[in-house]
This record gives C-alpha cells, structure tokens and sequence, in this order.
C-alpha cells in the first residue's frame, strides 16, 4: 500500500514539473502560427485585427510577452514590410526552439514544420496531412517586404477583404507541388497567391487563414 502510494506521489510530482516546464517555456515563447485564423478568410480586421488576435492567443497560452505583431505586409499609400513589423529577435517558439537569431537570419536560414509550431506548441498540418493547412497569409516577398505585382492584390486589401482579391501565401513546411525545387513553391512567407480571400477558397486551396505572431518586446 505505502509503495502504491507513494507511487502516486511521485506521479503526481512528476506531472507538476511537467506542467510547470510547459508554462515556462510558453512564458518564454516570442513566435508562434495562429491555431486558428478568425474565420472571416483574409478580413483579419487590417493589422490591427490580426495584432490583437495574436495577442489573444498568446495571452490565452500563458505568454508574458505583450507586444504581438502579425508578419503581414501591406501595400498602398503607407505600404508596411511585415520584416520591420516584428521587432530584432531572437524569437522562440513554445517549445523553446530558437526560430531565428534576428531579423536576417530569420528570412536566410530553413525553417522547418518542426519548429514553426502553433501558441500551444502543437505542430500545424501541412501538406500530406489531413487536411492541409500550410498556406499561411503573409501578403510578402521572400525578403519579408511588401509585394508590387501591377494591378495584382497581395494582401486582400490589406487584409480586410473577406471574398474580393487575393493575398501572399507562404507554405510553412516547406513543401510546394509534386517535384517542386523552386524556392517561390516551398519558401515559408511567399510560395503562392490565394484564389481569393473568401474562407472557402482559402481551405479549398490548402489553408485556414492562419499567419505568423512574433513578439517584438
């Protein structure tokens, strides 16, 4: 009996170490992929919107970190490059992986599906998987810097646009068509243009409406 019991103690223990790790390194976590979009295709309510609903997600996975910034670009008058939105780095993930150093290294090096996770640390379906969900709005060049494609709409007029235009997609596993080499098919901000910004063309075509949060404090 008392080998029973203290069996369950130690478990017990065990799990509570467990859980505290988990929330330490989600405290520490500055760079996550949305678990979920908002469910209005790409009308994330303009930057602010998509600002507010990484803070949310963050705040709901027990970061300490406040000042979340989407990587989304915009284009126009005031046309804003998501690399100068997200802060120097280094940024971790919620497993405590290190993505990327600073701003440069971020868009050099390869990024894997292992270590773009979601705010819960969970890995984000990609090709393959079902179903796929790799498409992930940025409206970006593989620089990080808006696009200026002539007439062409990057960004679902700047992300408030649930059915008219099209935006950025980046695949973050990194995979693109049958036998794809070219970087503009796999990169992880900037593989292909979205059919449009309604929800169902966004899931019909391999996405959610997901995107990327960094933190930039």
């Amino acid at each position: 009996m008392k080998s029973t019991v203290l069996g369950s103690v130690v478990f017990a223990a065990l799990c509570a170490a467990g859980v505290a790790a988990v929330h330490a390194q989600g405290n520490s976590m500055s760079f996550f992929i949305t678990s979920v979009g908002k469910g209005d295709g790409a009308n994330l309510g303009g930057l602010a919107g998509a600002d507010a609903h990484c803070a949310t997600l963050a705040k709901a996975a027990g970061s300490s970190k406040t000042n979340w910034h989407a990587y989304l670009s915009t284009t126009g008058a005031g046309a804003v490059d998501a690399r100068d939105r997200i802060g120097r780095g280094p940024w971790v993930n919620a497993k405590g992986v290190t993505v990327a150093r600073n701003v440069d290294d971020l868009h050099t090096t390869k990024l894997s599906k292992e270590m773009l996770v979601n705010e819960k640390g969970a890995l984000v379906n990609g090709s393959g998987d079902t179903p796929n969900t790799h498409d992930i709005l940025t409206g970006s060049d593989t620089s990080g810097r808006y696009l200026s494609i002539g007439n062409t709409d990057s960004t679902c007029k700047n992300w408030t646009s649930n059915g008219e235009g099209s935006a950025m997609l980046g695949h973050h596993d990194g995979k693109g068509p049958p036998n794809a080499t070219a970087r503009h098919f796999t990169s992880w901000n900037a593989a292909h243009l979205s059919k449009s910004c309604s929800q169902p063309d966004l899931v019909a075509t391999g996405g959610a409406g997901l995107f990327y949060c960094f933190a930039a404090d």
